[in-house]
């Protein structure tokens, strides 16, 4: 799926959490157009019509343009007479037949991404816990998207060769990768990038025939880690998971691999193909 469509899923399905979150009845938005101070609204979450649909609102106009320009949520009461406001896009806006409005930007990595918009058909205030609620939505979605894009970098990293074609120091960068990717995946909920990314680590290594090794994936991702030179600490800190068990993984694939220390344990994983 490409990276625009896979982003956009993310705002729709962020739309509809936002409906169930803050009660509102309406909600839209859209992501920023690459190379364009404009988002352009794609998803709509109960509309009445498609007055909104394909909106190109361009930064610093209008209450979307204005979060964006601010990268900071903004509401209005009343969207036709707010004085908050520039009103370029208010023929779409009266056509929907909303009134009070929320918008809260998308920021990765210090840029806004897009936009979340909330509406009632009413102008009354929204209040603070509408505004919260949506906001935490977007942070949702933020997160989501910066999965992905870690994801896409680490897919984009990863690149079959063999492993006598590789200097040293682009070898250990190889094993990071992988080790990276591994701590990724269970954060994808998403089946399919998920299984993706597996398929990149499988890349990254070259399982030998007849080794008889085996190990299960988490034993395989504290491994990777430990691989690494990290420790049992800043291994349950980059896989979520607590430090005793982090070290009951640890001690099932070493008993699996027939190691009797941490070292024993990379290097058989490695001369089993387990690990690059």
């Amino acid at each position: 799926m490409a990276a625009e469509a896979v982003a956009a899923a993310e705002i729709r399905g962020g739309l509809v959490r936002l409906r169930r979150a803050t009660g509102l009845p309406v909600a839209f938005g859209g992501l920023v157009e690459s190379g364009r101070p404009r988002i352009r609204i794609s998803e709509l979450s109960g509309t009445a019509t498609a007055a909104l649909r394909s909106l190109a609102v361009t930064s610093g106009n209008g209450l979307g343009g204005k979060a964006v320009a601010l990268a900071r949520p903004c509401a209005v009461t009343d969207y036709s007479s707010s004085r908050q406001i520039s009103h370029e896009y208010d023929v779409p806006v009266a056509a929907e037949g909303i009134r009070s409005v929320l918008a809260v930007p998308v920021v990765v990595r210090r840029r806004v991404r897009g936009v979340l918009y909330g509406a009632l058909r009413s102008a009354q205030p929204l209040g603070d816990r509408a505004l919260g609620s949506a906001m935490a939505v977007a942070r949702d979605v933020e997160q989501a998207l910066v999965v992905r894009d870690e994801a896409r970098e680490l897919l984009a990293a990863a690149r079959p060769e063999p492993v006598d074609a590789r200097p040293g120091s682009a070898w250990e960068q190889v094993r990071e990768a992988h080790a990276a990717l591994r701590a990724l995946a269970p954060r994808i909920t998403e089946p399919g990038l998920r299984a993706e990314l597996l398929a990149a680590c499988g890349l990254l290594t070259a399982p030998r025939p007849g080794t008889g090794a085996s190990l299960a994936p988490r034993e395989l991702d504290v491994l990777s880690w430990v691989a690494e030179g990290a420790t049992n600490a800043a291994v349950a800190e980059r896989l979520g998971l607590r430090p005793e068990t982090v070290k009951g993984y640890l001690r099932s694939a070493m008993r699996k691999l027939g190691a009797h220390t941490r070292g024993e344990a990379v290097t058989a994983a490695r001369r089993a193909g387990l690990l690059p």
